[in-house]
């Protein structure tokens, strides 16, 4: 008995052997290819692709039917990886922005009810803003008042052969340079009041798209005179 069941064990050995053999033998070859790519700005093509080309951009054909089968693009230099990586960067912080956008037109409608509300609540802003400009419009006139009394003073004081003092000379200096300052924040101030009107505007315009894009299309009001079921 134990030398018939070492027959059988060899036997069934010997056919799976001979089953993995036939698997292989079965198994279809690799399709061989052609390669061809630009060298020097002529077309090349060979059964091998050189290490020279492995960045190349090439163009793969069946050897066997000559139809294309493939296309690789050349690679990308390290500056256009940089700029690649650049314009990804850039892509990503703007959809970012985007939706932090979003969520403040959200916000805003649902914080304001009407356009009217939105309106009061830039007319708080405007309104300060107004009242600054007011009192640098106010204290630029005054500055420059005070500025021409110093300089009719010097000027007199020229007029009557007598030297214009080291201290006028200097005051005269000082509220120059005060005004040059404060014309520079009046224009600032300027900036900031045309800032917001365009804030508003721009609040104004994406409030209307977004009431538009969140009012269901059945709540707009059917006409006095439809009749039910019409349509």
């Amino acid at each position: 008995m134990p030398h018939h069941r070492q027959l059988a064990a060899a036997v069934a050995a010997i056919a799976l052997t001979g089953l993995g053999s036939a698997g292989a033998q079965t198994k279809p070859p690799t399709e061989k290819k052609i390669y061809c790519w630009d060298e020097g700005g002529r077309k090349v093509c060979g059964d091998a692709l050189p290490a020279s080309a492995a960045d190349s951009a090439r163009t793969e054909l069946s050897l066997k039917s000559g139809l294309v089968t493939g296309r690789v693009d050349r690679a990308l230099t390290a500056e256009e990886r940089t700029s690649a990586a650049q314009a990804a960067e850039a892509a990503r912080l703007q959809a970012e922005a985007d939706a932090m956008q979003k969520r403040r037109d959200l916000a805003m409608v649902e914080s304001y009810l009407t356009e009217n509300d939105l309106r009061r609540a830039y007319g708080e802003r405007t309104s300060l803003l107004d009242e600054t400009l007011k009192a640098s419009r106010l204290g630029l006139v005054n500055l420059r008042l005070s500025l021409l009394s110093l300089l009719r003073q010097a000027g007199d004081q020229e007029l009557a052969n007598a030297p214009v003092t080291k201290a006028m000379t200097s005051a005269i200096q000082e509220q120059h340079a005060e005004l040059l300052r404060q014309q520079q924040i009046l224009l600032a101030q300027e900036t900031d009041r045309a800032e917001l009107e365009r804030e508003l505007a721009d609040s104004l315009r994406r409030y209307r798209e977004m009431k538009q894009g969140t009012t269901p299309a059945s709540a707009t009001p059917a006409p006095a005179n439809a009749k039910p079921g019409a349509g």
